[in-house]
């Protein structure tokens, strides 16, 4: 690891600030400027401009919400600690609705530091095994917008008291605002029609989102707390990368996506420098014959819906690898 981590070092130290922040703050940015557009084209009695709108705001939610919230989560946004957590909380909080703390110590302390680990790392937090297939597959993520704000509630009751007061008043700003801008904004005549639109957009890419994060873990090696390999076994072993696709790397980012291992083995770094290290990690797990995961989107929805019992009911085994624990 040590060795694969000077390599790694050597390309983030010839970066530019652009290549280490710019390009993915650039992105967040001009996300933002489009809620403008999103907004007023849902004023339109026409089909199309409001089919434009409602894919404009999904998106930019998606961006926000997903990458922004993600590549905060990590401090990857900027190398000031004071800025991270302003950022952590403005994308945490107030755009996803969730609570920075919980989804820092889930997701950095359990998830990235007990990657496939049996009972913290293992995404079984995703699983839900009294659901079918097809109902967890493609109906349950439309409920996501809905479940989001609600665990959060459900997970203030561990963090203290000034940090879940201010959770409350960044969630009820950032959905306030949402249901605000549509009424004022966009025109819509009723609550409920607003309401209904703030689901739609806000479960656009809903759907994705769930199937990348039980794609790139489950299904792979899985490891007792104290039978887990090294950190570059268990990452390599414990991850997959997707294929690269416009869309999805521009909302989700390509830390989740394409760079998945990359990400994993280097959490600190953002979406566009993953991105630039990924020669590097991948011609160094072949050269020292560790695996490399890569898979199609469309083959492991294939793989989730033909093993589904298999791989999100029933606990999965116990992987040991002899000789390099």
């Amino acid at each position: 690891m040590a060795e694969l981590s000077e390599l790694v070092q050597k390309v983030v130290r010839s970066s530019s600030w652009w290549e280490r922040h710019g390009v993915d703050i650039s992105i967040l940015a001009g996300s933002f400027l489009l809620l403008p557009a999103g907004f007023l084209c849902l004023r339109s009695a026409q089909a199309i401009p409001f089919l434009a709108g409602v894919l404009t705001l999904g998106v930019v939610h998606h961006t926000l919400t997903v990458k922004g919230s993600h590549l905060a989560s990590h401090n990857a946004l900027t190398e000031s600690k004071s800025w991270g957590k302003v950022w952590a909380v403005f994308f945490i909080e107030l755009c996803s609705a969730f609570t920075v703390e919980q989804a820092t110590y889930n997701h950095v302390k359990i998830h990235h530091g007990y990657t496939n680990v049996i009972g913290l790392g293992d995404s079984s937090t995703w699983k839900i095994p009294f659901l079918n297939r097809y109902v967890y597959m493609f109906i349950a993520p439309l409920a996501v917008p809905i479940l989001t704000p609600l665990v959060a509630l459900d997970l203030l009751r561990n963090v203290e008291w000034k940090a879940a007061l201010r959770t409350l008043c960044c969630m009820f700003l950032g959905l306030y605002c949402h249901y605000w801008l549509l009424l004022h904004v966009s025109g819509f005549q009723s609550p409920w029609s607003a309401l209904l639109c703030m689901l739609l957009t806000r479960s656009l890419l809903a759907h994705p989102y769930i199937h990348v994060n039980i794609f790139q873990h489950i299904g792979l090696p899985m490891f007792a707390a104290d039978r887990k390999p090294k950190r570059i076994h268990l990452m390599s072993l414990g991850v997959l990368n997707l294929p690269r696709n416009a869309l999805l790397d521009w909302s989700f980012g390509h830390s989740l996506i394409s760079c998945h291992v990359e990400h994993h083995l280097f959490p600190s770094l953002s979406d566009n420098m993953c991105l630039k290290i990924k020669p590097v990690v991948s011609q160094y797990l072949k050269q020292k014959k560790l695996p490399y995961n890569e898979d199609t989107y469309t083959s492991r929805l294939r793989l989730f819906l033909r093993r589904y019992e298999e791989l999100m009911v029933h606990a999965p085994p116990i992987t040991e690898l002899v000789g390099i624990q």
